[in-house]
């Protein structure tokens, strides 16, 4: 472990801080002249996958990303839908990957894209969460929640990132659903889908959404879509993880297995 010198940096030399990076006074090693986050030294993934590959006569390296992910606004909270499956190019790697991450007991993030980028930056967020709630000693709002992921993305716009996150919460403005991902775009809507199986479950949230359904509607919607979706999309699969954001925090609504669900709707189209 390298030790931190007390005298002040080197002459034409930079520090970084252990989280936030930034240039170090060199009157006071400790005073970050920037706020910024730190990425390791290496090769820029986003000029490492678009150059062309040495003796591959033309062909890019392109990453493959598989999943499904869905939620939606609602007169009872918001409903979270996620597959399981975890793919890493055409192998897949993982029938049981829950793509939500649990931020607080009022917060809920999902997973789209590469797995470490959104559990890094997901994980981050949950800590900037806390510390505002110490500091202020109130519950972060849903807006200024997703805000603060999107300025995190702003930072590395460009430099390979591959996350596409819904931040879903209940504050004092009511249940609130924003759409994340790494180009900085962020977005307030009733419905969002995100993954290679988003088209497919926008056909069905739109066929059978709407405000006023009971939270048993609700959930069956969620499972259909996210069921449909898997079984049209190759990289979409496992189970249906499913939370419902209520006014008092999420509750996680259960596993629901795609293959039974699929049997389900299959017998209920032939009575």
């Amino acid at each position: 472990m390298a030790l931190l010198n007390l005298c002040g940096p080197p002459q034409n030399q930079e520090w970084r801080m252990p989280l936030y990076g930034g240039k170090i006074s060199p009157t006071s090693p400790y005073k970050a002249l920037e706020n910024e986050f730190v990425v390791p030294p290496g090769i820029q993934p986003a000029k490492f996958l678009h150059y062309l590959r040495e003796g591959m006569d033309g062909v890019k390296i392109e990453p493959w990303h598989g999943t499904t992910t869905l939620a939606f606004k609602f007169k009872h909270g918001v409903i979270v839908a996620v597959d399981s499956r975890a793919s890493a190019g055409s192998y897949i790697a993982s029938l049981k990957a829950n793509k939500v991450i649990e931020i607080n007991p009022y917060l809920l993030g999902t997973m789209s894209g590469s797995a470490a980028d959104c559990q890094y930056w997901e994980r981050l967020l949950a800590k900037e969460c806390r510390l505002y709630q110490l500091r202020n000693n109130s519950r972060i709002s849903v807006s200024a929640a997703s805000k603060l992921l999107c300025n995190m993305m702003l930072q590395y716009r460009g430099s390979g990132l591959s996350m596409g996150s819904m931040i879903c919460g209940w504050d004092k403005m009511g249940p609130g659903l924003y759409y994340v991902d790494d180009n900085g775009t962020r977005l307030s809507g009733d419905i969002f889908s995100t993954g290679s199986g988003n088209s497919y479950a926008y056909g069905v949230m739109d066929s059978g959404y709407r405000y006023d359904l009971t939270p048993v509607e609700a959930y069956d919607l969620g499972r259909r879509a996210v069921s449909y979706a898997a079984h049209r999309d190759n990289y979409s699969g496992g189970v249906v993880n499913m939370y419902h954001m209520k006014e008092d925090g999420w509750v996680k609504v259960g596993e629901f297995d795609v293959g039974d669900l699929l049997y389900k709707y299959s017998e209920e189209k032939c009575k």
